[in-house]
């Protein structure tokens, strides 16, 4: 007898994924994410980390419910790799076709949900080529507590990866000068993993909360400095603040003889900060 939102045991997420659906949905997240933000940008620094060959654990914190989505948008960054990400068993429920995208039902918070979330490591784990994606606090967490407070999900993951690397990211999410926020994001250093069974879990559980803290600080630090330069663009979004506000800034360009540009810092009516 099948439990509801509980996936089939010993279900594969590998085998179950669909290169071709993959490649779609990036697309597709790409122009989703366009719809709905100004920008998603990278931080420059760290942006291009040198990743050892073997297995790759992204650990991220989890501010909000566009996170999977940016990890759609990041993927492509890491190489070629095969992803995997769990997810909560009854939100894979309404959303079946996940599974072909690489995703994988658990029960957050239960002992079957890391037996589940152990034995799909234990598979992928013997992969070269996998990113393993995971949520280590485990629910929606402000971006500004600290410490992290991951679960030890990870810590039980991290000790299945005999020669790979954990990556912390952080994402962040504000209003700067347009209409609609941006998403940041930036990566941290990475773990290195000789052996995983060098440590216990609640000691890689402590090494990967202070550097998801530490990525989490620094990219605090970039988005105050609201500094664009500080970030490669990812996606550009939309522009603008509304067909009646920006018509009336066109016809203003428009009589002054200068080029209307979109964006709300720019052009006839400038800024709070400029008209204010």
């Amino acid at each position: 007898m099948s439990v509801p939102g509980r996936p089939p045991a010993g279900a594969d997420p590998l085998g179950r994924r669909w290169p071709w659906l993959v490649r779609w949905f990036q697309a597709y997240g790409r122009r989703y994410v366009a719809r709905h933000f100004h920008a998603v940008r990278l931080a420059r620094q760290g942006s291009t980390p040198r990743l050892p060959d073997g297995p790759l654990i992204v650990a991220l914190n989890h501010p909000s419910w566009w996170d999977p989505m940016m990890g759609v948008v990041l993927s492509p960054l890491l190489g070629r790799r095969v992803h995997v990400v769990p997810i909560e068993g009854r939100a894979l429920q309404r959303y079946r076709f996940f599974e072909r995208l690489g995703f994988f039902g658990i029960e957050p918070g239960t002992r079957a949900g890391y037996d589940r979330l152990l034995e799909v490591a234990d598979r992928v784990m013997e992969r070269p080529d996998v990113a393993f994606w995971i949520t280590p606090q485990g629910r929606f967490t402000d971006m500004r507590t600290r410490p992290p407070a991951l679960r030890p999900g990870i810590g039980l993951v991290a000790r299945r990866v005999r020669r790979g690397a954990i990556l912390p990211v952080a994402l962040e999410y504000g209003f700067w000068s347009e209409r609609l926020p941006e998403a940041l994001i930036r990566l941290g250093d990475p773990i290195l993993v000789e052996d995983g069974t060098a440590l216990e879990a609640e000691a890689w559980t402590a090494r990967v909360e202070r550097g998801l803290a530490a990525t989490q600080d620094a990219l605090a630090h970039d988005a105050i400095r609201r500094d664009p330069d500080a970030f490669r663009t990812l996606v550009e979004g939309r522009i603008g603040v509304g067909w009646i506000y920006d018509a009336w800034r066109r016809l203003g360009a428009l009589l002054g003889g200068t080029r209307f540009d979109a964006a709300h810092g720019s052009g006839a009516g400038g800024s709070a900060e400029e008209t204010g």
